[in-house]
């Protein structure tokens, strides 16, 4: 008997059915990546029409709950959009969770010192939604990296501006390109909104414009892709793989173009945009990762019918990004000591990644990170890899780094020496699995799409 008729409630209906799994999963009856009974097994199973159980999985499938793939037939999301599943995992003691991805705190300007020297402003409804000396210095910054000429407005992150800009732009059973491996987050976005993910490999350089072609062929008409930093591979589009970008894209006119510039000033190299030339395009300038991720704040750049349109959805809810919120980031752009900070930051990430690639290139170990937090390392096992890596932590707790100003200076030795013997064996470039290195420690989860 499956779990789904063992713990199942009377459904007549596919809009029924699909409830009753969906609410299995958030009450832990049915785990993430647990596979599903064919759809004449299940159609059997809970006394439904084979037309009605597919329906309701069909249903599931665009709100990104289950997910199908070739060989190896439905099942649980691994991170469906429900709240249950998005509780932090638990972490062994004397293990540090780097999952998160996020910056270390000691490189992060004083924001207590920036609130306290900033205006924060009263604004009522009614009033416009970004300020204007903000927009205006995001809009010298774009320019200044090359990034067309285009509407601003403010967005509250990179993922919202993104999820905004899909929004305006596709609908359920849309093909969205994607870099392959990429951002776990992102993909769960994209299969929440119902979105197909065409996967397109990824090298030093970004995306492998043979790839995104055949993706475009295939009937993407949306691509989203990351100029600097990418997410896993801390790979960086140069301008050469940028022009054969556009090259690419130029055969696709009507191929609405993101690009996720989630690092921002963060960025230890230059940006490269494959955006120039296109009629539908938006780009997202984050300051999540170099003021703190808590400031919920990305410029969204794109062309006038792209930004209205968020404007537009934007002003149907929230109506704007708080005008304190804005302020603050303002100040930050602003002043000198917060910039000493950033570009002392970006150094320090940029010297940790170089170390530990170093380190590694030692016991030759393959990994690459052109640019910022990521170092990406191909493994044999990755499964076996990081539970070696966990047990070393147990049998040493008194090791992990505190907050101090070069915790990744004196990981990086450390963990590049651990890597080899978790292995156990040589690391050898296979597609998959990988392991993804963040901050100069290992982090848990790395994501490639399944093709």
């Amino acid at each position: 008997m499956s779990e789904i008729i063992q713990y199942r409630t009377p459904a007549i209906s596919a809009a029924e059915l699909a409830g009753d799994i969906e609410a299995k999963v958030a009450a832990g009856q049915l785990a993430p990546g647990q596979r599903l009974p064919s759809v004449r097994r299940l159609a059997q199973d809970v006394g439904l029409s084979p037309a009605t159980v597919a329906a309701a999985l069909a249903e599931l499938r665009r709100r990104g709950v289950i997910i199908s793939e070739p060989r190896r037939g439905t099942r649980i999301s691994d991170r469906p959009p429900i709240g249950a599943w998005r509780v932090p995992l638990p972490v062994p003691p004397g293990v540090r969770d780097l999952s998160r991805g996020n910056p270390d705190p000691a490189l992060l300007p004083d924001l207590q010192h920036a609130l306290r020297r900033t205006g924060l402003p009263a604004r009522l409804y009614g009033e416009t939604p970004a300020l204007e000396e903000l927009i205006e210095l995001a809009r010298e910054q774009l320019r200044a990296d090359g990034v067309p000429e285009g509407e601003l407005c403010v967005v509250s992150g990179a993922l919202d501006g993104i999820e905004r800009v899909l929004q305006a732009h596709t609908r359920p059973g849309d093909r969205v390109a994607v870099e392959n491996p990429g951002y776990a987050a992102l993909f769960d976005l994209l299969r929440a909104h119902g979105l197909a993910l065409e996967a397109v490999e990824v090298d030093d350089h970004g995306m492998r414009p043979e790839q995104l072609h055949r993706a475009l062929e295939r009937g993407a008409r949306t691509a989203i892709l990351t100029p600097r930093g990418q997410n896993p591979t801390g790979a960086a589009l140069d301008s050469a793989r940028a022009g054969e970008l556009r090259a690419v894209l130029e055969r696709f006119p009507r191929t609405l173009l993101i690009e996720d510039d989630h690092l921002g000033v963060l960025a230890d190299s230059d940006l490269h945009s494959a955006l120039p030339g296109r009629e539908r395009w938006a780009a997202t300038r984050s300051v999540s990762k170099a003021f703190g991720p808590d400031l919920r704040l990305a410029v969204l750049a794109g062309d006038a019918q792209t930004i209205g349109r968020v404007e537009g959805r934007q002003q149907c809810g929230p109506g704007w990004v708080s005008h304190i919120l804005q302020a603050l980031v303002l100040s930050l752009w602003r002043d000198p000591d917060a910039q000493q900070q950033v570009a002392k930051a970006r150094e320090a990430y940029r010297r940790r990644r170089g170390l530990l690639i170093e380190r590694l290139e030692r016991h030759a170990v393959q990994a690459h990170g052109a640019c910022g937090l990521n170092v990406w390392i191909p493994l044999a096992d990755e499964a076996g890899a990081m539970a070696a890596l966990l047990r070393r932590r147990d049998r040493a707790p008194g090791r992990r780094s505190g907050r101090n100003a070069q915790p990744g200076a004196r990981q990086a030795p450390r963990i590049a020496d651990d890597v080899p013997s978790a292995e156990q064996a040589r690391c050898q470039d296979r597609p998959r699995p990988q392991l993804r290195l963040h901050g100069a420690a290992p982090r848990v989860r790395a994501r490639r799409l399944r093709r």
